[in-house]
């Protein structure tokens, strides 16, 4: 989801963040529309975490500069948190607390005017769908239930951009689903939303994705930008019996490029697919193995990552992980 008229609520150049020797986060530049939900995809330990904590305030940049919300991040790190919602990937509220006690508690943080704490306690429970349990203990709730109260406590003050950091971190898939009808929710009222994750399902959700690898963005644009755009390889999806088995097989044969395990099948990149399709299948008739068929399809976004990941290590020595 894109803003129409292309407002700018987030604008980061060469953004980076040094701890001592390391470089958690390495020159990254991007933009973020008004309105637009914009993911931040990558695996542990790639720097989003890192990233989002500067563009909240809460962490100062060693190089680079940006904006959020019109502040600058390096000076007006107050400014910018008056003017945001941040939920943690670690649940963050009270759990002695009960659900309402809770929503009073960050009402007072945020400095809500007391005629105001009443309609906006309402509300956040209406969005959440809390309002049957707003007399539970919070240690009672369910992951979901967290997760959707954790959200409207951030956005309680109404802030108009609002940062996730793996918000779905450890609920189960229909909790996700939901949490997510949540966001889409926001995204209508206006409110920009930044969020990270390493679902690649639930990057799929997103106006718009940054891929995050060892600090660096190594691709950014829409999914369908990406899958169609950024990955140059072909993906062929190999049904075969003993996938796992067959995989090692095909990972000798000259031209494939990567082999994966996906599901009960293979994808296996390539650089012409038409071409390889006769020689992947006569190579696992050789070794054995049945084939039921070998196909083009078009990749999905862990396909791309997985390549571009692979294209960047060609590219670039390994670096020590950290995990931020």
């Amino acid at each position: 989801m894109t803003n129409a008229n292309g407002e700018k609520t987030v604008v980061v150049k060469d953004l980076q963040r040094r701890f001592g020797n390391f470089v958690a986060v390495d020159g990254v530049s991007f933009e973020v529309n008004k309105g637009e939900i914009f993911g931040f995809l990558g695996p542990n330990g790639a720097g989003k975490s890192t990233t989002i904590r500067m563009l909240c305030g809460i962490l100062s940049p060693t190089g680079g500069r940006g904006t959020v919300a019109g502040y600058d991040v390096a000076t007006q790190a107050e400014r910018i948190k008056a003017n945001v919602g941040y939920m943690s990937q670690k649940f963050s509220l009270y759990e002695e607390l009960t659900v309402e006690e809770n929503i009073d508690f960050y009402s007072g943080i945020y400095r809500i005017a007391p005629a105001a704490k009443r309609q906006r306690k309402e509300w956040v429970l209406e969005i959440a769908g809390l309002t049957e349990r707003r007399h539970w203990r919070t240690s009672t709730l369910s992951g979901g239930w967290k997760q959707r109260l954790a959200l409207g406590c951030a956005v309680l003050h109404e802030p108009p951009i609002l940062f996730l950091d793996e918000p779905t971190s450890g609920v189960d898939p229909l909790s996700r689903r939901r949490f997510w009808d949540l966001i889409y929710d926001m995204s209508g009222r206006g409110v920009t939303v930044f969020v990270t994750t390493h679902y690649m399902d639930e990057a799929e959700y997103c106006g718009r994705i940054g891929l995050i690898y060892r600090g660096k963005l190594i691709a950014s644009g829409t999914p369908r930008q990406l899958k169609t755009e950024k990955m140059t390889d072909r993906i062929l999806e190999v049904q075969v019996d003993k996938p796992a088995d067959a995989m090692d097989e095909l990972e000798h044969l000259e031209d494939i490029k990567e082999v994966a395990l996906f599901g009960k099948a293979l994808h296996v990149v390539v650089a012409d697919a038409q071409a390889m399709i006769e020689p992947i299948r006569r190579k696992l008739a050789e070794g054995g193995y049945r084939v039921r068929s070998v196909e083009p399809i078009v990749p999905s976004l862990e396909d791309v990552f997985v390549a571009l990941i692979e294209a960047h290590d060609r590219e670039a020595p390994p670096q020590e992980e950290v995990r931020r």
